[in-house]
């Protein structure tokens, strides 16, 4: 066999032995105790289960499947000639993706060697876990990542990999089966994992969490093409007693400052429940801030080569919402998940560079910013040293008077492609330590935090017809951003399920949540933007053509799903 063996055994023995990244010393230095058993052998078999987290939530891979594929990201062919990229982003926008399309393909490798990294890990310690040590911690946490990775299989590709002993093939799940699959892993470690290491590792409150997340979509994933989904009362009743679990555990807290989540020093946000660490400097990317912003928007004044990419905006229907919801108060006078404003020049125009914080959130017209000569030329300075700020040229247009004056009109016209077209997103703070504008990722990318425990239970509840408790959920969240309080939401009055997954997309945009949403909500096969096909089969990905073929040679073994041609 070819593909699956290689990923699923070569890759079993290789990483073994290739150097663990610079994770090493980091994702590990949160350990319980020091001094474990075969320590090397440990760090060398655990760091690689995590090691591949920070690419596989890349812009292009990760990010693009859940958030492009849906209605509150759109990524156009700029200026008719950045981002083409031969129409992929506009297939997983217009869902007419194929088995060949490569952000799927590349999310498939990452993600199918990510699991055999934790199948190598998990041989390696199991010989040496005795109960009660931190070994068996250790082993716990990439038993419970194993059923993480899988349960990403599950929600992307409707299927997860059964497998312990690295020399034998995996046993390939679905339905009913892959989702008991996933429960009964992480049922089985919660109660042997820490409560006090993450964000960066995996812990018993994530645990708790991840098992909420499977019981909430279990419906979905038993059967991702039916009409109407099944959520069963036992499931529900399980979301609201693992999000109770979590609580309970009163590591976590609601952070008042919303943005604060995704600050650079978010490892310590006690909001945080699970989290991708990036706090090695050479291993985190800084592509959830770059990605969105525009070619000749900067983000630090000590690295003029530090730029955005003018890459994904969100959706006129995305933006929609939000006006919907405030009617005729600005969303950004309304909420504090929308915008705020940090970049503010002194009375000279100028700001020094200690003090050159950029705003955060969703960015609409004229930006204002560093002023240079040229694309990724030195910023101007006044006669103080303090470096100038002013309406932002945008270089990458020929016309003189052109500005970095964001729209909200986008799509895949000629016009509605331009640079300026569509408003962007910046949560994450932007690197301190980024060079570039992509390396050096300081912030820690979210997997899973306090506010989706509060809205999973808060569902939960609303698909058993407890509307007042749901609300009271609800309006608990939104009342926690109290940092700024003339931006605290208000209180929502009404919440059926139609508000809820607004609530959810105002919470957690550009979280790598919201395709999950939409199917599950029954939103996925709706028109937006340059969107009209309603292909139910478009809720799973097609597996790459490249694994097909891999495993040709085992009849049956590795079905295309629904939809797609072999």
């Amino acid at each position: 066999m070819k593909q699956i063996r290689l990923l699923f055994y070569v890759f079993s023995v290789m990483w073994l032995v290739i150097s663990c990244t610079d994770l090493n010393e980091k994702i590990l230095d949160e350990s319980l105790s020091g001094g474990a058993l075969d320590a090397d052998l440990v760090e060398n078999a655990v760091a690689p289960a995590y090691a591949l987290l920070p690419d596989f939530f890349l812009h292009t891979k990760y990010f693009a499947l859940q958030q492009i594929s849906t209605d509150e990201a759109i990524l156009p062919y700029r200026g008719g000639r950045d981002w083409g990229d031969n129409g992929i982003y506009l297939e997983l926008h217009q869902h007419t993706y194929t088995p060949s399309h490569r952000n799927i393909q590349m999310s498939w490798d990452g993600l199918t060697t990510m699991i055999s990294r934790t199948v190598t890990a998990i041989n390696v310690l199991t010989p040496l876990a005795e109960p009660g040590t931190e070994t068996a911690v250790f082993l716990a946490e990439v038993r419970g990542l194993r059923a993480y990775y899988n349960m990403i299989a599950l929600d992307l590709w409707g299927l997860v990999f059964k497998k312990d002993d690295p020399n034998v093939v995996s046993e390939i799940l679905r339905g009913e089966m892959a989702v008991n699959y996933v429960k009964s892993e992480l049922e089985f470690v919660v109660d042997q994992l820490s409560e006090s290491v993450g964000p960066g590792r995996l812990t018993k409150g994530a645990a708790y969490g991840l098992l909420a997340r499977l019981h909430l979509n279990a419906a979905v994933w038993r059967q991702p093409y039916a009409s109407s989904f099944n959520f069963l009362q036992a499931d529900m009743e399980a979301v609201i007693a693992y999000c109770n679990k979590v609580v309970a555990l009163n590591n976590y807290e609601l952070s008042e400052e919303y943005f604060a989540i995704f600050d650079n020093d978010n490892h310590s946000n006690k909001e945080l429940i699970f989290a991708v660490d990036q706090r090695p400097d050479l291993n985190g990317h800084n592509r959830m801030s770059y990605f969105s912003m525009s070619g000749s928007f900067y983000g630090n004044p000590l690295y003029p080569s530090g730029n955005g990419t003018d890459g994904a905006a969100i959706t006129s229907d995305f933006y929609q919402s939000w006006l919907a919801a405030y009617g005729d108060v600005d969303p950004a006078e309304a909420d504090a998940r929308f915008y705020w404003e940090r970049l503010v020049a002194g009375e000279d125009g100028a700001i020094a560079a200690q003090d050159f914080e950029l705003n955060r959130g969703i960015f609409r017209g004229l930006q204002l910013g560093l002023q240079n000569t040229g694309n990724k030329t030195p910023f101007l300075v006044n006669e103080s040293g303090r470096y100038l700020l002013g309406e932002m040229r945008d270089w990458r247009r020929p016309e003189a008077d052109a500005y970095v004056d964001y729209t909200e009109f986008v799509d895949f016209s000629s016009a509605g492609s331009d640079y300026n077209t569509g408003y962007r997103v910046m949560k994450y703070q932007w690197s301190k330590a980024s060079t570039d504008g992509r390396n050096r990722g300081e912030a820690d990318l979210v997997i899973l935090r306090l506010a989706d425990i509060y809205l999973m239970r808060a569902e939960a509840l609303l698909r058993m017809g407890d509307v007042d408790g749901a609300l009271t959920l609800v309006n608990q969240l939104r009342a926690s951003r109290t940092a700024r309080p003339e931006v605290t939401p208000s209180p929502l009055t009404n919440l059926d399920l139609d508000v809820l997954f607004r609530e959810r997309g105002f919470e957690f945009y550009w979280e790598h949540q919201r395709r999950t949403d939409m199917i599950r909500f029954g939103k996925y096969e709706e028109g937006w933007t340059e969107k009209t096909n309603a292909d139910v089969t478009r809720r799973l990905f097609p597996i790459p053509q490249t694994a097909i073929d891999g495993a040709s040679d085992i009849e049956g073994y590795l079905l295309q799903n629904q939809g797609y041609a072999n």
